[in-house]
């Protein structure tokens, strides 16, 4: 069999495996989000960053709701990392942005994050100051889920089918979800005709 094969017949079965369940609990605390006029701060690192920014276009352009990415303005998020920190750099991005309880943090990870193994502890520590602050946290995750599935109130975890392939996969579920989330019938916009 040649990796294509291979790589298809793997995104095939993670397509059957995902939680459909967890998908809608997704896409009702989204529409919670929505109708409480809250907003989405999506949050990610490496490819899942730029995830991020392309979900922030259609939760905005396609679902009519408040969204941000603090990776799309590189020059505050670098600014903080060189002051502040790597761990504290969403933190206190999300604390300018003034997060409530009517609000969403996002994540779209690989991982989850993880403390102990020093893995993308920013997000960690967005996702506790996110629950401390009342929002909700969201997330698209791969692997286990980390410390985003273990706390979030509602979270996806893509099924890892090949440990060598778990950052592919995880990355393009993110977008395969989201894009199904802005035009889901709870969520998504009403276009005039």
């Amino acid at each position: 069999m040649s990796y294509t094969e291979q790589h298809l017949r793997e995104t095939e079965t993670i397509l059957r495996l995902l939680d459909v369940a967890a998908i809608e609990r997704l896409a009702e605390l989204l529409r919670q989000i929505k109708a409480a006029a809250g907003r989405i701060f999506f949050i990610g690192v490496g490819g899942s960053a730029a995830n991020c920014s392309h979900a922030v276009n259609d939760f905005r352009k396609l679902a009519g709701i408040e969204s941000y990415a603090p990776t799309d303005n590189v020059s505050e998020l670098t600014a903080r990392i060189n002051d502040e920190g790597w761990e504290s750099s969403l933190v206190e991005w999300l604390k300018v942005s003034r997060l409530a309880p009517r609000d969403a943090v996002f994540v779209l990870s690989v991982g989850g994050g993880n403390t102990e193994s020093k893995v993308s502890v920013n997000l960690v520590a967005a996702v506790s100051y996110a629950k401390a602050a009342g929002a909700k946290v969201l997330g698209i995750v791969g692997r286990d889920g980390g410390h985003t599935a273990r706390v979030a109130d509602a979270a996806v975890i893509v099924p890892t089918v090949n440990p060598a392939t778990i950052t592919p996969h995880a990355e393009s579920f993110q977008a395969v979800i989201w894009h199904l989330l802005v035009f889901h019938p709870l969520l998504k916009a009403t276009v005039p005709s």
